[in-house]
């Protein structure tokens, strides 16, 4: 990694020693994982664990980033002729991508505007003469711009105004103080469409039919629901900001005490430069700030909840029957050794729609499947017939001999694991409902080494997962799911792949 960038880390995380960051950073660069450099590594990074390292890690993507970004900055204006050194230490002292950004747009290569043709006209020195503020002599100015690509003294004063616009409204720092001060005193509001309750026939968003906050109070689920309903075509969401607050700071910036003819162009160009570029861009900007703060606070939900999830403590050594209930298509059994191997499956029909002659036998051939293969625990998965099929259970253990239990299980991803390559790997003979009812056991007898084998996003333990973004999610359940593997450890004879594939080193 460059020294740049290492050097810039350092300042930036001053809470960790330099030789910590620097031993970080080289482990990472030759590739080794995080659990790895935790667990291993602990003697060249000074102990640091996970979630240090994490944040080292993040640190660094994030100024690479912004120093990529700034290079580019810099070699796009240099290319114009216009990369000053004062210029080139501004860029290099930014610390977010927001001002680089900020900085560069003045220079940034533009589809033709109003102001460009206004510029090819001539009208530039113009324009740089209003800022002067002179105190006459106006329309004698105008008159010697008149040409045969702006006619007139209209036309003068609205190409002018233009370039005055456009160039107020790519000012950095007024940029910079708009969204600062909308964050301070915004207020994010929402209203139902004309017909936005068509398109919610339930209900589900008529809190945010009227609804107002300021943008510094609005929580991560209210930005999400927002979001989702005007997606939805159900809400107008707006960033207000007080204009007159806004008009103030700009006229004390570029008017000041200064009097005289070009005062009133001034006024209207900034005017103009606030409610067509600046206003509308800082409310994107500052919309895509609060999603994406939301985004990552329920991408940390998510993970959490994921953690803990894979980090139940497994049932060894029982006998379990995974069963996956239903209605029309019966109930499908699985039954594993303590080990987690599969050793007999069965389909029963002790539910309606099923006919009395099914129903009548189901119980008989439930009771017998469970002594065949001396089944300890039930796992029943709490889908469609859940509660239906627990008390079939509770009815059939009463009638046994010897103690055994049953539990409800989250079968939340099992139908996805039995659609799955891995899952036809394993049982190929097996249909789609069977592979369901083996995940279900499994996930009773050991949590980690069964969902490790689903996609983290379908085992049902966040919200909203399918509005944040994508690469951000999968990115941090992939981190939580290698965490809990290399914190728990496999056994070597029994692991899966999939289990192994996460094992550091």
């Amino acid at each position: 990694m460059d020294q740049e960038i290492i050097n810039r880390v350092k300042k930036s995380l001053t809470s960790y020693q330099d030789r910590q960051i620097d031993a970080t950073l080289e482990l990472l660069g030759d590739n080794n994982t995080v659990p790895f450099i935790a667990r291993y590594r602990k003697e060249r990074t000074g102990n640091l664990d996970e979630v240090q390292i994490r944040e080292i890690q993040d640190e660094a993507t994030r100024i690479e980033k912004l120093v990529h970004r700034q290079d580019e900055v810099k070699n796009q204006i240099e290319s114009q002729g216009k990369l000053t050194p004062q210029l080139r230490k501004t860029i290099d002292a930014t610390t977010q991508l927001q001002q680089v950004e900020d900085i560069y747009l003045p220079y940034k290569q533009k589809r033709k505007t109003k102001a460009t043709v206004a510029k090819d006209a001539g009208l530039m020195p113009f324009a740089q003469w209003l800022l002067t503020f002179p105190s006459q002599g106006l329309d004698e100015k105008i008159a010697t711009f008149i040409n045969d690509k702006v006619t007139d003294a209209d036309a003068v004063l609205a190409g002018v105004h233009e370039i005055l616009a456009e160039a107020i409204g790519e000012r950095a720092g007024f940029r910079e103080w708009l969204r600062n001060y909308a964050r301070r005193n915004g207020q994010l509001t929402s209203q139902v469409k004309r017909n936005g309750k068509d398109a919610d026939e339930q209900g589900v968003y008529q809190t945010y039919y009227d609804f107002s906050s300021p943008f510094k109070n609005v929580s991560a689920y209210q930005t999400l629901a927002l979001n989702r309903g005007e997606k939805a075509g159900v809400l107008t969401v707006k960033l207000n900001i007080d204009e007159q607050a806004v008009d103030q700071y700009l006229n004390f910036q570029l008017i000041g005490n200064r009097k005289g003819p070009a005062v009133p162009i001034v006024v209207a160009a900034y005017q103009d430069a606030y409610k067509r570029f600046m206003g509308p861009a800082i409310e994107r900007e500052l919309r895509r700030e609060l999603t994406e703060t939301a985004d990552a606070h329920a991408i940390r939900v998510f993970g959490e909840n994921l953690y803990h999830l894979l980090m139940q403590a497994p049932l060894k050594n029982r006998i379990v029957m995974g069963f996956d209930p239903a209605y029309r298509t019966g109930c499908k059994l699985a039954v594993m050794d303590g080990n987690g191997k599969y050793l007999d499956k069965l389909v029963i029909y002790p539910h309606k729609p099923a006919n009395a002659a099914k129903r009548a036998a189901a119980m008989p051939e439930f009771l017998k499947f469970i002594e065949k293969n001396h089944v300890e625990m039930i796992a029943i998965g709490n889908g469609t017939a859940s509660r239906e099929s627990e008390q079939f259970v509770a009815d059939a253990i009463k009638q046994l001999d010897r103690p055994v239990q049953y539990t409800i299980v989250n079968e939340a991803g099992a139908s996805v694991y039995s659609a799955s390559e891995v899952a036809r790997t394993e049982f190929p003979d097996f249909n789609v409902e069977e592979r369901s009812a083996v995940s279900i056991g499994r996930r009773l007898q050991d949590p980690l080494a069964e969902l490790v084998k689903i996609d983290p996003q379908a085992v049902g333990v966040g919200q909203y997962q399918h509005d944040v973004a994508g690469s951000a999610l999968d990115e941090q359940l992939s981190r939580v799911v290698e965490t809990a593997v290399n914190q728990v450890g496999v056994d070597l004879n029994r692991a899966s792949v999939e289990l192994l594939a996460h094992i550091s080193g």
